[in-house]
């Protein structure tokens, strides 16, 4: 999980991201992967990154007002 694509920024790299989440969602949504049990952590673990506030594209979490 958590794969890095060097260079998504490039139209190139926006159109591999798009492919590989395409790929992801339709493997995902096979009834018999469905029906299996997610862990618990994980879980949890995309609810706290849910519940984060979205960061507008290229923002960072540096700020140069310090």
């Amino acid at each position: 999980m958590g794969q890095q694509i060097q260079g998504w920024r490039s139209a190139s790299g926006q159109r591999l991201w798009l492919s590989m989440l395409i790929d992801t969602m339709e493997e995902i949504s096979r009834p018999e992967l469905r029906t299996v049990p997610c862990d618990d952590q994980l879980l949890a673990t995309v609810r706290a990154q849910l519940a984060r506030p979205a960061l507008a594209p290229y923002a960072s979490a540096y700020s140069l007002r310090n």
